[in-house]
């Protein structure tokens, strides 16, 4: 068991949570029960994620995507106004990090892509960046476009989408999880071969021809599925108490 307060003192010191201007509030946003047994974790705090908390008997719900997102009307009705219903009525605190844990060099999204698909000498894809939100990496051995697809899509457990460029070869590899389409021109200059994210964009295609870097589209859920655990594992192990993880396969 642990407090409330604690868990969320921590993650937002271990995640350096006050750097970052962040399209969403970091760290807790719907307040529940004060003493923490068990968490929860899942990327979205959709409504099956909230009734897999409740029928877990867990405490607190921790997501990637949270709520009151910047541009989002501000009465809670409707869908967001049942969810959060859902959360104070069952008393589970909801806790939420967005940029943070993409960041963060072990916990955090990219950090775990990068291990998944065994990339070495990881740098910043923006050296300006105080906490990069997205890397670059390379491949032990140098792929061709078509064997990269494959090999992307087996380690992610994602049919990617691959636009192609003109380069015969990819070995130097940008990456950043999520809606990162568009950092594709950091990577085109950077002169990496090829530029992962996890959606795509109708302007990424002519962008992948005309910078000359492949673009491979990995799902945007396939790739935020491990930040959040990697986080409910050190707080498990930090405060220890038990976590779980909520899959719930979003083929977007």
């Amino acid at each position: 068991m642990a407090q409330l307060s604690e868990i969320i003192q921590w993650c937002d010191t271990t995640l350096k949570a006050h750097e970052f201007k962040d399209y969403a509030p970091n760290g807790l946003q719907i307040e529940g029960r004060h003493e923490v047994k068990k968490i929860l974790c899942a990327v979205t705090a959709s409504q099956s994620a909230i009734e897999a908390a409740i029928s877990a008997g867990a405490d607190l719900l921790l997501v990637h995507h949270g709520y009151f997102w910047k541009g989002e009307a501000y009465p809670i009705t409707g869908m967001r106004g049942r969810r959060i219903k859902s959360l104070i009525q069952n008393d589970i605190s909801l806790v939420g990090y967005h940029l943070p844990l993409d960041s963060h060099p072990t916990l955090g999204n990219n950090a775990a892509i990068a291990d998944i698909l065994e990339l070495e000498k990881i740098e910043a894809l923006d050296p300006t960046e105080r906490n990069p939100i997205g890397n670059i990496g390379y491949l032990k051995n140098a792929m061709t476009p078509e064997a990269f697809k494959a090999y992307v899509s087996e380690r992610l457990g994602f049919d990617a989408l691959h636009l192609p460029a003109q380069k015969n070869t990819i070995q130097k590899v940008g990456f950043c999880t999520g809606g990162a389409q568009d950092y594709i021109a950091k990577a085109a200059a950077l002169d990496c071969d090829a530029y992962i994210s996890g959606e795509v964009s109708e302007r990424t295609f002519y962008e992948a021809e005309e910078l000359n870097v492949h673009y491979y589209a990995c799902g945007h859920h396939a790739t935020e599925r491990y930040g959040v655990q990697r986080l409910a594992k050190a707080i498990s192990e930090q405060f220890n108490i038990e976590y779980s993880y909520f899959e719930l396969n979003n083929p977007i």
